[in-house]
Formats: C-alpha cells, sequence, structure tokens
C-alpha cells in the first residue's frame, strides 16, 4: 500500500512539476526575483537609519552627560576654592558616576557606529548586486523575448503553432466537406440520368428521351449539310452550262439562222 501511495505522490508532483513549467514565465520570476531583492534592500536601509538614529541619540546623551560632568567639576573647583571641601568631594562624586555613564555609552556608540558602517557597506554591496541583477534581468527578459518571437515566427511558417494547426484543420475540413458534397451531387446526378430517382422538377432526362435528343440532334445536323451541299451543287450548275455554251458556239449559230427566216415569215 505504502509503494502505491508512494508511486500516486510521485505522479503528482510530476504532473504539477508540469504544469507549474508550461504556466511559468521566465520574465515574470525575474521581475518578481527583482522586487524581492528591492525589498530587502529597503530592509537593510531601513536597518541602517535604525542605527544611525540610535547612534545619534547616544551621541545627544554624551553631549549631555559630558557638559553635566564638566559642570560638577568647575563647582568642585569653586567649592574648593571657598573652603566648602564637603561641596567640592559631592560634586567630585556625582561627576564620577557621570563619568562612568559616559563611558558605556561611548562603548555603546563605538558598538553602534560600527554596525552602521557594516550595514552601510552591506547597503552599498546589495545596491550594487541589485542594480546588476537589474541589467542582467532586462537583458534576459529581452533575449528571452526575441527568441520567443523567432520561435512562433518559425512555428507560424512550418506550420506547427496550435494557431496555425487550428487553422490548418479548418480548411482540411471546409475541403473535406466540399470534396464530400461535390461527390454527392455528382451521385444524385448519375442517378437522376439513370431514372433510379425521379426529378419533381421535370427537368431530368431518362434514357429514352436523352437518346430521342441525341437522334434529333443529328437529325438536324444531316438536313444541315444536306442543305448546304444543294447549295453547292445548284451555284455549280449554272456556270457549268456557261461554259458549254461557250464551247458550242459554232453549231448554235447556223441554227440560229435557220429559224430566224422562219419567224420573218411568220
Amino acid at each position: 500500500m505504502s509503494g502505491v501511495m508512494k508511486r500516486m505522490g510521485m505522479i503528482f508532483r510530476a504532473k504539477a512539476n508540469k504544469a507549474l513549467d508550461r504556466a511559468e514565465d521566465p520574465r515574470e520570476t525575474l521581475d518578481y526575483s527583482y522586487q524581492k531583492q528591492l525589498e530587502l534592500l529597503q530592509k537593510v536601509r531601513r536597518g541602517v537609519a535604525d542605527v544611525a538614529t540610535s547612534r545619534k541619540r547616544l551621541e545627544l546623551q554624551l553631549n549631555q552627560l559630558q557638559g553635566q560632568s564638566s559642570k560638577l567639576e568647575d563647582q568642585g573647583r569653586k567649592a574648593l576654592a571657598l573652603g566648602r571641601e564637603d561641596l567640592a568631594r559631592e560634586a567630585l562624586s556625582r561627576r564620577a558616576a557621570l563619568q562612568q555613564q559616559v563611558s558605556d555609552l561611548e562603548t555603546q556608540h563605538q558598538t553602534l557606529q560600527g554596525e552602521e558602517e557594516k550595514l552601510t557597506l552591506a547597503s552599498q554591496r546589495l545596491q550594487a548586486k541589485v542594480d546588476a541583477f537589474r541589467t542582467k534581468k532586462e537583458t534576459i527578459k529581452a533575449t528571452y523575448t526575441a527568441a520567443q518571437a523567432q520561435t512562433r515566427i518559425g512555428e507560424a511558417f512550418s506550420g506547427i503553432s496550435e494557431e496555425m494547426g487550428d487553422v490548418g484543420m479548418a480548411i482540411q475540413r471546409a475541403e473535406d466537406k466540399t470534396a464530400q458534397l461535390q461527390a454527392r451531387a455528382g451521385a444524385i446526378d448519375e442517378l437522376l440520368a439513370s431514372g433510379a430517382l425521379d426529378d419533381p422538377t421535370g427537368m431530368a432526362k431518362d434514357d429514352l428521351t436523352a437518346e430521342l435528343d441525341r437522334l434529333s440532334g443529328g437529325s438536324d445536323v444531316e438536313l444541315e449539310l444536306q442543305r448546304m451541299k444543294a447549295e453547292l451543287a445548284g451555284g455549280s450548275a449554272p456556270k457549268q452550262a456557261i461554259e458549254g455554251g461557250n464551247a458550242g458556239s459554232g453549231q448554235a449559230a447556223p441554227h440560229a439562222e435557220q429559224e430566224r427566216p422562219r419567224f420573218d415569215k411568220q
């Protein structure tokens, strides 16, 4: 049972990984990474600003304590000059306590100053890294976009893209339907011509009608041919008669002379 569950889990992870690969856009991933780096850089800068603020507050406290320490020292001198040794001792005791606080604050100030320098250096390095990543990101995005466009153009020319594949399938379906309709129309014409189907419009002809039409058309052609032959024969007969008359003109003349006196007697 555990083996089946492991296999199902592996199949699910494989399919999920494949789906993520199809859905993932490297340009979006790069933009997201750049955004995260900017957020980290802002956090580092805020950290530098917070450390600098703490350092500045310590400096103000140090200045204030050092001012109080100097004031107590002056008061001790004046009290000692006036013969008030007890007041001078009290002033110096308070000054010593303040000096301890000043010493502690100076230690903290040095620590904060060191942290501020480290954070400032880290911020500068991170800024340089973010700038370099931004340049590289834009270069990769431009290269990816160009490669994607080139791939789409190549797929469009080769006809293997999804859009062109749909167009090719639509054209193929249209051609198949056209061929099917042409074949159906041809089959119907053959059935109408053979008389297997009745034509409700009365325009279709059966075999007998088609044969009679063919014979009628042939008779018309024969009649036209005979008419043309007769015209040609009629035109050649007068010509032959004229030529015959010219050839026998020597014999026709005496006959004309014999007939003319008879006409005169009458």
